[in-house]
């Protein structure tokens, strides 16, 4: 049982999920633990159910307390020693790298790992494995997006203004996200736009968030590109292009109107289904409030064009003067706890600390001087995250995998395959503290402490950093992954002073190691954050402290010559479209009671009694066409697979349209239906759209997998 670390004191921390990270206080003794809102600048002080559950979650009878070792294939996990746990490790791992070179041992990481634990990652992965296949699940996330804010603005921060400047907000459109589920919080800063009617959802099913909008644009699947170029269009030709600021801040309108100048709005709703006639009333609302935003999130983001249709909705964003403005902007809602942090630090395939490049020799240089080692020692960029897991226990993949923070046995798309590929491998270890699924195929355990029994920092969705503190004491065989990985780096040969194991002191290399990059922290300490600054990054050291900057794109853009980008794009569709066999598309997405794979969420009561099982949403006229009732058993079916999943009928989706929640295991895993087609810029996979069927649970065909 866990232990308050100073029982009945009120601890103020921050909710463990997603990437609002709200902040929390946590009050009581031993097992009876519970927690209470406190107001944050990021939000304005509420949880939403997980969060109040949380504390749950710290008593679990399942919680992982002990080092576990399979002897051998087929052979049942035992408790063993850390000595022994960890010497098996390093040498197995030292066995496969001498055989079959570094790049045979892989490292995947999570989004809601601190920055602390995403930094030491990456830099353990180089430096004592010096391998290049590191990746996170984070590409799952918010890789389109950071790639097109890249591209647009030549930064990456979801949030490049704080959330208090929506709650003045008289105009906001939201495209592909459903807050009102997703993160319940954040719709207190919509409260003006709701109350006034300036809200504005695009998704294919009407969802909470879609039921509080003035205006529901409900497009099919896969064709957001073909609504975001009927919009741009009808705001040129409506007379509501900010001439001006295109002009002055922005550069390659002319090629981007190129395109959309084919997609008048009567032609997009032919091919998004959304009426000509709401297109326009969308942008002139918008267009006309003195105070707006667009923001968007997964369900136009997780395509294998995600990063176009990005690229689209910021295009509208610029022409109608928008981002880099007081009270009005473009921004990304990232979703994980860490997601933002978590792609800055260095455990993608592509990156360096400080959102540096792993191709750029200054970066390398940068890096390489700090951590003590010649930068030809760095390796180059390696796998992105479903391209390493496919190529697992194959000639041209690794043979070693080690996990920390993730769950890819639920959560990666083509679910059944890369299963089959984590059993190929000779080595799988995973870090967690839970038995998640992907711990149950590990051939090493190791107990690893959760959100409140360490301190770290996190940074959310608006670019500030948050110091989560520790509020009690972890079970006495439970290691931190920051000691985990110095004791892994020590057997591999490294000096034990390179890695140190000290939230604090990771941080402050951090610091040092980020300093003078696009995601600078130099000047935020643990001292500065104990004391209630709300520091965004850029952040760097300057003589007199920094107050951060939680407004960008105020006076230039981070492209050389100061301005935004538009891109010329067009609209392609999905990589999967229904036919015949398969005549319905599939999305995925989340509800209110569970989080991510479900891991930690189906292991709450509260939550699980909630929503116990997977559910297919449906329309009662389709669910009637393939013999089935509300309540009744279903087999999802796609090309890859197939999922069994209880029937729930509402006439507020789209006929053409199945909706299924990703948190669920075994054969209710959504992402055994998803599919694997990547976006050639951000490998983002396209898991928001598949062709399906649908029939009872006890069909069987050849066909669907």
């Amino acid at each position: 049982m866990m232990e308050m670390a100073d029982t009945q004191d009120a601890i103020a921390t921050h909710c463990p999920y997603c990437a609002l990270q709200c902040g929390m206080n946590l009050v009581g003794s031993p097992g009876r633990v519970r927690a209470t809102p406190r107001r944050t600048n990021a939000d304005p002080g509420g949880l939403c159910q997980k969060g109040w559950s949380s504390p749950e979650l710290l008593d679990s009878p399942e919680r992982l307390t002990r080092p576990l070792l399979r002897a051998g294939k087929g052979a049942a996990l035992r408790p063993v020693s850390w000595e022994h746990a960890l010497d098996h490790v390093a040498g197995r791992l030292t066995e496969l790298r001498r055989r079959y070179g570094a790049d045979s041992v892989a490292v995947f990481g999570g989004g809601g790992l601190t920055n602390e634990k995403a930094y030491l990652l990456g830099k353990f992965a180089r430096v004592a494995l010096r391998t290049s296949q590191i990746d996170y699940n984070g590409r799952f996330c918010m890789s389109s997006a950071a790639a097109a804010g890249l591209r647009a603005f030549g930064a990456d921060r979801g949030l490049p203004f704080p959330l208090d400047d929506l709650a003045e907000a008289q105009a906001v459109m939201l495209v592909g996200s459903n807050v009102a589920e997703t993160m319940p919080p954040f719709m207190g800063h919509l409260r003006r736009a709701v109350q006034g009617g300036g809200l504005i959802v695009v998704d294919p099913r009407r969802t909470p968030t879609a039921e509080r909008a003035a205006l529901h644009l409900q497009p099919v699947p896969g064709t957001d590109m073909a609504l975001a170029l009927g919009l741009l269009h009808a705001a040129v030709t409506e007379g509501l292009l900010d001439r001006e600021y295109v002009t002055r801040r922005t550069t390659g309108f002319s090629q981007a109107w190129g395109v959309a100048a084919q997609w008048w709005p009567e032609r997009a709703e032919r091919v998004c289904g959304v009426a000509a006639a709401d297109q326009r009333a969308a942008v002139r609302l918008l267009a006309s409030a003195s105070r707006a935003y667009l923001l968007t999130g997964r369900g136009t983001e997780q395509h294998s064009t995600g990063t176009d249709l990005v690229s689209a909705w910021i295009g509208l964003a610029l022409a109608l003067g928008l981002p880099g403005r007081p009270g009005r902007g473009f921004g990304c809602l990232t979703g994980q706890g860490n997601g933002q942090g978590g792609r800055e630090h260095g455990q993608k395939a592509d990156q360096l600390p400080g959102y540096r490049r792993i191709d750029d020799p200054r970066d390398r240089r940068h890096v390489a001087a700090l951590w003590g080692v010649v930068p030809g020692e760095l390796p180059g960029p390696g796998r992105s995250a479903y391209e390493l897991l496919d190529t697992l226990g194959t000639e041209a993949g690794a043979r070693a995998l080690l996990v920390f923070g993730s769950n890819p046995v639920v959560s990666a798309p083509g679910a059944a395959h890369v299963t089959d590929r984590l059993k190929a491998l000779d080595l799988l270890v995973v870090a967690d503290f839970v038995p998640s699924e992907t711990v149950a195929l590990a051939d090493v355990v190791l107990p690893v402490t959760q959100w409140a029994e360490e301190d770290g920092t996190m940074t959310n969705l608006e670019g500030r950093v948050l110091l989560r503190r520790k509020t009690a004491d972890p079970p006495p065989e439970v290691r931190s992954d920051l000691t985990v990985l110095r004791e892994l780096a020590v057997r591999l040969g490294q000096p034990a002073g390179r890695f140190p194991s000290d939230p604090e002191e990771v941080f402050e290399e951090l610091r040092r190691v980020s300093a003078g990059g696009p995601a600078d922290y130099s000047g935020i300490t643990y001292g500065r954050l104990r004391g209630n600054e709300a520091l965004h990054w850029p952040c760097p050291a300057t003589a007199n402290a920094h107050p951060g900057t939680p407004r960008m794109f105020l006076d230039r853009f981070a492209h050389p010559d100061g301005r935004a980008r538009f891109t010329a794009v067009d609209h392609r569709g999905p990589a999967e479209r229904p036919d015949a066999r398969f005549p319905l598309y599939a999305t995925t997405g989340r509800v209110l009671q569970h989080y991510q794979s479900g891991a930690q969420t189906r292991r709450v009561a509260e939550l699980r009694d909630a929503v116990p099982e997977s559910f297919v949403e449906v329309h009662p006229d389709t669910a009637a066409r393939a013999g089935l009732a509300d309540g009744d058993r279903a087999r999802v079916s796609s090309r890859r697979g197939a999922a069994l999943c209880r029937v729930r009928c509402t006439p507020d989706i789209r006929p053409d349209v199945v909706f299924l929640p990703f948190h669920f295991a075994g054969a209710e895993r959504a992402n055994l239906l998803t599919n694997p087609a990547l976006d050639p810029t951000s490998r983002m996979p396209e898991f928001k759209v598949c062709a399906v069927r649908l029939d009872p649970a006890d069909h069987v065909d050849g066909d669907g997998g």
